[in-house]
């Protein structure tokens, strides 16, 4: 084989590697898109979760003087 027919040889199988790793990347970046818009869209669940939690919390009634003596009659025996 002459010099001339192994280059052109790699060449091609450059090209074809090339080829291959173009569409891995490609593959690649739409993975990383949908995973971009899964994670962004999870965070907003939690942040509308932590704004539930939120509300949640001050609607609870606050500690009272009264109620932390109940509280403790509870727990003596």
């Amino acid at each position: 084989m002459s010099q001339i027919d192994e280059l052109a040889e790699r060449v091609e199988r450059l090209l074809l590697r090339h080829d291959e790793l173009s569409r891995t990347n490609a593959l690649l970046r739409e993975q990383v898109a949908a995973l971009t818009g899964e994670r962004d869209n999870l965070r907003s669940r939690l942040n509308a979760a932590r704004a539930r939690i939120d509300v949640l919390l001050e609607r609870l009634p606050r500690d009272t003087p009264a109620a932390d003596a109940s509280a403790a009659q509870r727990e003596t025996p």
